[in-house]
C-alpha cells in the first residue's frame, strides 16, 4: 500500500462493535464493544482475554472475513471492506492441503495472484530454508511432524509478503519445547522482515516473551481494558527473554487483570 503515509499505523480498529443474532431478538450477543487500538508498522502486539470475549471475531473482522457492527478496521489507511490481500491469517490448525507437497502449498497463495512459476520456485525456496524446512520441499504434509508443519503454515503466511500477520493462538496446539523454538523462529523472521503482527494467545508468557505491547480484553462484550507495553530488551530473542527478571511480574499483572486465581473457574 504505497499510498499510506509514513505515521500511518498498520492496522487499526476505530469503535469496531461485533453483534450476532437479529437486533433487539433474544438471540442477538453482542461479541465486542467499542474496541480501539492502533499498531505500528514492525509492531508486534498481543490480544489476551477470557474465553469467548470476541478475540478471535477481532481477527476475522481485520482480515476482511467479517463485518462489524459498528466501527471500521483500517489497513495501512484503507478501510477493510472485504478479505485483504495486505494482510495475512495464521491459525492453530496448520490446513495445509494434503495433496500439494510443502513447497506447492507455500506457493498457493502466490499461485492465486496469477505470480509466475519460476518467482513462485524462488519465494518458496527461500522461504524453506528461512522457516528451517531444508530438504522437505517436496514432502507431502502427513510426512513432516506438528512442529514442521506449523512451520509450512508460517512460510505460507509469509510468502504473499502481508503488511499485516494476523495469528490465532498458531502455537497452541504443539507440546511446550516445539512451542518455544517456533515462537524462537516466528520472533527472528518477523523482526528481519519489519512484519506487523497481531497475535492471539492465551499463553500469558509467551504473550510477554514475544510482544512489544499487549492488549488485555473484557469478558464479553469483549472491549480493551488496558495496554501494557513490554519494557524488555530482546523481543526478537523470546528464548533469551524469558530468563528476564522482569517477566515474572508482567505475568503476575496479566494474572490480576484478567482475575485468575486458584479458585477461578472455567467458563
Amino acid at each position: 500500500m504505497s499510498t499510506a503515509q509514513p505515521n500511518t499505523p498498520a492496522i487499526e480498529f476505530i469503535g469496531v462493535d461485533k453483534r450476532f443474532g437479529a437486533a433487539g431478538t433474544p438471540s442477538e450477543v453482542l461479541a465486542a464493544r467499542d474496541v480501539t487500538f492502533a499498531i505500528a508498522p514492525g509492531e508486534v502486539v498481543s490480544i489476551i482475554g477470557p474465553s469467548g470475549c470476541g478475540k478471535s471475531t477481532l481477527l476475522n473482522i481485520g482480515s476482511g472475513l467479517a463485518k462489524p457492527s459498528a466501527g471500521m478496521v483500517k489497513v495501512a489507511g484503507e478501510v477493510v471492506n472485504g478479505p485483504n490481500s495486505h494482510v495475512a491469517f495464521m491459525l492453530q490448525k496448520d490446513l495445509l492441503m494434503p495433496w500439494r507437497t510443502i513447497a506447492q502449498n507455500i506457493e498457493f497463495g502466490l499461485e492465486l495472484r496469477g505470480v509466475g512459476a519460476a518467482q513462485r520456485q524462488k519465494v518458496s525456496t527461500q522461504l524453506i530454508a528461512q522457516c528451517h524446512l531444508t530438504g522437505f520441499g517436496a514432502h507431502y504434509p502427513h510426512q513432516l511432524s506438528g512442529g514442521m508443519r506449523q512451520r509450512a503454515a508460517l512460510a505460507r503466511t509469509l510468502a504473499i509478503d502481508p503488511v499485516v500477520l494476523l495469528m490465532d493462538e498458531p502455537f497452541s496446539a504443539l507440546d511446550a519445547q516445539t512451542k518455544m523454538i517456533l515462537q524462537q523462529d516466528l520472533a527472528r523472521t518477523v523482526a528481519e522482515q519489519g512484519k506487523t503482527v497481531l497475535f492471539i494467545t492465551h499463553d500469558l508468557a509467551e504473550a510477554v516473551a514475544l510482544s512489544d505491547r499487549i492488549l488485555v480484553m473484557s469478558e464479553r462484550p469483549g472491549t480493551i481494558i488496558e495496554q501494557i507495553t513490554v519494557d524488555i530488551p530482546g523481543r526478537d530473542n523470546p528464548m533469551q527473554r524469558r530468563k528476564d527478571d522482569r517477566v515474572g511480574p508482567y505475568v503476575a499483572r496479566l494474572m490480576a487483570l484478567l482475575k485468575l486465581d486458584a479458585n477461578t473457574e472455567v467458563h
